[in-house]
């Protein structure tokens, strides 16, 4: 959700602020700019729409000369995505521009005060407030302008901050959004995401809450919210752009749905020593196991599904009541959580605002907290007790995929090493479920190798509404599913608990109605079957998905997807990835703009 950059350093900032504003573009947005300091004037270019019209309207940055500036990629929360609320803002004397991921919730109070005391506006956005304040507590020192200006603002910022009194320096400010430093040599940068860094610099510094830097071509210094200067590690980035680039395929999807053996392996190996998991540093022993009485897991969007699929493995194996909440819900809930609750919060990219909300009410009232994240140093994975990383690689495209599964992969892991150490499962089933899980990542490419059909079912089955339904671990992965195919193809699409098909929803069942039904839950397998008769009978058109040679739902389904056997609780990591292909191919048919769906962000880091 939005995206900044900025760069201070010998040659023209133009062309390498266009650059990391297009590896920022998977985060959504609907319009970009730059600004960039040249002598004593900050020269400011924005447009609505797409970086390439950016390109198109400076030349790729010829026609805006300087060494240092700011560039922002907007998705609109205040105010329309028009070019005057697009980013960069400038000050009323014209001494500084802004750029701002974020949300301003005390924005209104502020602009009243401004407004009262002359400052004009130009646009409807809550970020202008932030330019003003800092023309109003400008006195000659920038540090100090922007110490008092942060000491205003409520709510969610990263800032990119230019001033004309300071020809080669930039200051950047973080309170609960993303911000990166990038550490060359001669030459200095800033993003909301290291994606936009990888082709510039691997040594990176990730500022926390509260903290300012402050940017020369030669020197990078690091202030807390006291205005004291601080020492922070540099963290090397070790993968590089081309894991980033598309790599032969049509779309980052689809790699990344290609990807998804490779980065499971990644997110299982190492951790898999013999006949034991290695929870990465930390280990939790078992009478520290056995002092909880529930497990929490919350998330949001994809990571939630990930969650309800993880909850029925870590219930099972280790005999644990698990709630699984929406952390925008949970965040509100009064939640019954103490020192007895283990959390575990799931987010991609580790800076969803929601799930940073719930973690910290959840934490304030003694609970353990463990971060499964993809991505080193953000929010989530320095806020929790323990972290786990997903180690997923660069997930460009804006609808996650092999983010989810090796969110999956990471929760069998801890439901096995759980079970484990609480001796909840006896040794021979451990070792079963172990070498199964071992086995997951090939089960992944044959689920992708024996399905070429795809492409013509998405066709058959996208032409309308479609309704997914399943029962238990079923029942996740058809949340996941539906989610796919309406956040990319734009269809709506709908998932049901099967058993719940008479309750009401039958009554949507009509000649001709898609359904795609779950069949992966054998000790279900009879109950779903009466489900997919039940739809048949009045009307509908039912493509299964089930065990590869499950003879019984052939003779009922229309069309059937077939994946590899596995043990139920692991059929949910090998079900999602047809689902996945399926939307794919449905969102390529409707022509949709599938790696940057309409009105989606990446990380969703305001409320």
């Amino acid at each position: 959700m939005c995206g900044i950059t900025g760069f201070t350093g010998m040659h023209p900032a133009a062309p390498v602020l266009l650059n990391g504003l297009s590896r920022l573009e998977y985060r959504g947005y609907d319009s970009a700019g730059i600004a960039v300091l040249n002598g004593n004037a900050i020269h400011i270019e924005k447009v609505s729409g797409r970086i390439a019209k950016l390109y198109e309207k400076t030349e790729g940055g010829k026609t805006v000369p300087g060494t240092i500036g700011i560039g922002h990629t907007r998705w609109a929360t205040h105010g329309a995505p028009t070019d005057f609320n697009a980013h960069p803002h400038l000050s009323n004397d014209g001494r500084f521009a802004v750029v701002h991921n974020g949300i301003i919730e005390n924005y209104l109070a502020l602009r009243e005060e401004l407004i009262a005391e002359d400052y004009i506006f130009h646009s409807e956005t809550d970020t202008e407030v932030i330019v003003h304040l800092l023309e109003k507590y400008y006195t000659g020192d920038i540090k100090a302008a922007v110490m008092k200006t942060a000491s205003r603002l409520e709510g969610s910022y990263a800032l990119g901050i230019l001033c004309t009194d300071a020809p080669d320096t930039l200051f950047a400010v973080r309170e609960a959004s993303p911000l990166i430093l990038g550490i060359g040599v001669g030459e200095q940068y800033f993003s909301s995401d290291v994606t936009a860094l990888i082709s510039l610099t691997k040594n990176v510094i990730y500022l926390e809450d509260g903290e300012i830097a402050c940017l020369t071509p030669d020197h990078v210094t690091v202030y807390d919210c006291t205005g004291k200067e601080i020492t922070k590690p540099i963290s090397r980035v070790t993968w590089n752009v081309e894991a980033a680039e598309k790599g032969g395929y049509e779309h980052f999807m689809l790699k990344e749905i290609m990807e998804q053996p490779a980065a499971v392996k990644a997110a299982l190996t190492s951790r898999i020593q013999g006949e034991k998991i290695r929870l990465d540093d930390f280990e939790l022993p078992a009478e520290i196991l056995r002092s909880f009485h529930k497990i929490i897991i919350t998330a949001c969007g994809s990571a939630y599904y990930a969650g309800c699929s993880g909850r029925y493995a870590i219930e099972k194996l280790c005999h644990l009541p698990v709630e699984v909440e929406l952390a925008s819900e949970l965040r509100y809930a009064d939640p019954l959580v103490d020192t007895h609750t283990l959390v575990l919060v799931i987010s991609q990219s580790g800076e969803t605002a929601d799930s940073i909300a719930a973690l910290k009410e959840c934490r304030a009232r003694g609970a353990t907290i463990i971060g499964i994240v993809n991505v080193v140093g953000s929010t989530i994975a320095n806020l929790a007790d323990y972290t786990l990383y997903t180690r997923a690689g660069p997930e460009i495209a804006v609808a996650t995929t092999k983010g989810f599964t090796t969110q999956l992969a990471v929760l069998y892991l801890i439901a096995l090493s759980f079970a484990e150490k609480l001796r909840s499962i006896s040794p021979e089933v451990y070792s079963s479920l172990l070498w199964e899980l071992k086995q997951v990542p090939k089960y992944i490419q044959q689920s992708i190798d024996m399905n070429y059909q795809l492409p013509t079912l998405s066709r058959r089955y996208s032409s309308r509404s479609l309704f997914f339904i399943g029962r238990n671990t079923d029942y996740a992965v058809a949340l996941e599913g539906a989610l796919k195919m309406k956040e990319i193809s734009y269809l709506h699409a709908e998932s049901y608990a099967a058993g719940e098909l008479k309750h009401g929803t039958i009554a949507l069942i009509e000649n001709g109605q898609p359904v795609i039904a779950v069949c992966c839950n054998e000790a279900l397998a009879d109950k779903t079957l009466s489900n997919v008769v039940e739809v048949k009978a009045r009307g509908a058109k039912v493509l299964a998905l089930a065990f590869h040679g499950n003879s019984r739902i052939i003779s009922q389904a229309d069309d059937v997807i077939f994946i590899p056997r596995i043990s139920t609780i692991f059929s949910p990591i090998l079900a999602v990835v047809p689902l996945q292909l399926l939307a794919y191919y449905a969102a390529k048919a409707h022509n949709c703009d599938i790696d940057k769906p309409k009105n989606l962000a990446k990380s969703v880091t305001v409320e």
